[in-house]
């Protein structure tokens, strides 16, 4: 009579930790896709891209800094970093390395570092009016 009734409470368990288990990958999986295809917020970035490498262990990722232009010079300019997915992107700023350029960016807010370092993802750049 024990037998029977350990092999159904141990049947009972395992389904049920199989049930968590699946439940929370769901919901982990909904989170993700939210996540990376809405943005938190939208914008443009002027100054000049004095770094741009492509680093990380097992999700590699473009990494870049930018130096913010700004309107008075005797101020301490302000460092942008970013994360950019597309190597097509990531090759149009190394070609404008050095230059004053616009760099369009999405934010991210919440994604795993194996995303990015950053929450700014760019999505765009241009050479800044006037250069």
């Amino acid at each position: 009579m024990t037998a029977p009734f350990a092999q159904n409470l141990i049947r009972v368990a395992l389904r049920s930790l199989m049930g968590l288990v699946l439940i929370v990958a769901l919901i982990a999986g909904g989170y993700l896709l939210f996540a990376y295809h809405f943005t938190y917020s939208k914008g443009e970035s002027v100054g000049y891209v004095q770094k741009l490498s492509y680093k990380g262990w097992i999700c590699k990722t473009w990494e870049g800094e930018q130096m913010r232009a700004l309107a008075n010079m005797p101020t301490i300019p302000e460092k942008f970093t970013f994360t950019v997915r597309d190597t097509a992107i990531a090759d149009q700023i190394n070609a404008h390395i050095g230059q004053k350029v616009v760099l369009e960016y999405e934010q991210h807010q919440g994604l795993p570092e194996c995303f990015g370092e950053t929450q700014h993802f760019i999505v765009a750049i241009r050479l800044a009016p006037g250069e």
